[in-house]
């Protein structure tokens, strides 16, 4: 199946791994990234360098507030529930509402 490109996601470094393994299948995001539809087929690359290392379809997108976060987002993001929250406050700071990008690796 051929896809067209829609677009341009990009991961931390140190996800890269997970995202590739298929261990990360949902990314939380803020306001500035809810755009992005199902279906949408896009290029990811490290947010440091800008290298692309696979591309990701969008399987879904939900609103979900940071205290609704439970095991099954940490454990889709491959982290503790701990741990997910850390990185989310260290990322976006005191944030009340994020986008739950769901995707598959392609």
């Amino acid at each position: 199946m051929t896809y067209t490109i829609d677009g341009e996601i990009t991961f931390f470094e140190r996800f890269e791994a997970d995202i590739l393994s298929g261990a990360k299948t949902i990314t939380l995001r803020d306001d500035s990234e809810s755009h992005f539809k199902v279906g949408q087929y896009l290029r990811v690359a490290t947010f440091e360098e800008q290298r692309w290392f696979c591309n990701i379809v969008v399987t879904g997108v939900e609103k979900v507030a940071f205290n609704a976060l439970n095991q099954g987002h940490a454990e889709q993001e491959n982290m503790t529930l701990s741990d997910l929250k850390q990185v989310i406050t260290e990322i976006y700071g005191d944030i009340s509402t994020l986008y739950m990008i769901t995707f598959e690796c392609r």
